[in-house]
């Protein structure tokens, strides 16, 4: 049996429920990466998102009326939390304050974590629909510091190539030596 999906016309369900609500979102994780590339790339598990603090009680509101609940995770926080739903849906959450210079505080304030305005700056496309997302160069540092895996080198090496980003240290093992 596959594992659930979060296709395109979830997502764009999902949107249009957001902007009927007036809720902007930024999407991150690998729709973002599709977004900024124009198409889907692979399939994905998930939702990434980032909704501003003072906007996310609605949208979690909205979201649990279509039946989504919290997922357990230990590493859940109220800044950071993933919903789903009975079909297997994810929606997983970043809450941001943006100050006045265009910055998402992550968290609280004290802990020093944000999204710098310039990764909240990216647009891409999806399914027709201009989207907010995080750029292409912040989704590639946003792909290090981990044990990185095939799909994010997908994710990584498409984005690298499509706006001329050099490709991480992280990344490097994946590289096949050029032969001359």
């Amino acid at each position: 049996m596959a594992a659930p999906e979060m296709t395109a016309a979830d997502v764009g369900e999902f949107l249009t429920l957001m902007d009927h609500l007036g809720i902007g979102i930024w999407l991150d994780g690998g729709w973002a990466v599709d977004a900024c590339l124009g198409a889907q790339t692979r399939r994905h598990g998930d939702l990434d998102i980032i909704v501003q603090q003072h906007d996310a009680p609605a949208a979690v509101a909205a979201l649990h009326d279509r039946r989504y609940r919290p997922v357990p995770g230990d590493e859940a926080t109220a800044w950071n939390f993933v919903l789903g739903d009975e079909a297997g849906h994810l929606i997983d959450i970043d809450v941001v304050a943006v100050d006045a210079g265009g910055h998402g505080i992550y968290g609280p304030p004290d802990n020093g974590q944000c999204y710098p305005a310039a990764a909240l700056a990216g647009t891409g496309w999806i399914g027709g629909r201009e989207v907010a997302c995080i750029s292409p160069p912040w989704l590639v540092r946003l792909h290090t510091g981990y044990a990185v895996d095939a799909d994010d080198w997908a994710d990584v090496s498409a984005l690298c190539e499509r706006f001329d980003i050099p490709v991480p240290e992280d990344y490097q093992r994946f590289q096949q030596p050029h032969r001359g």
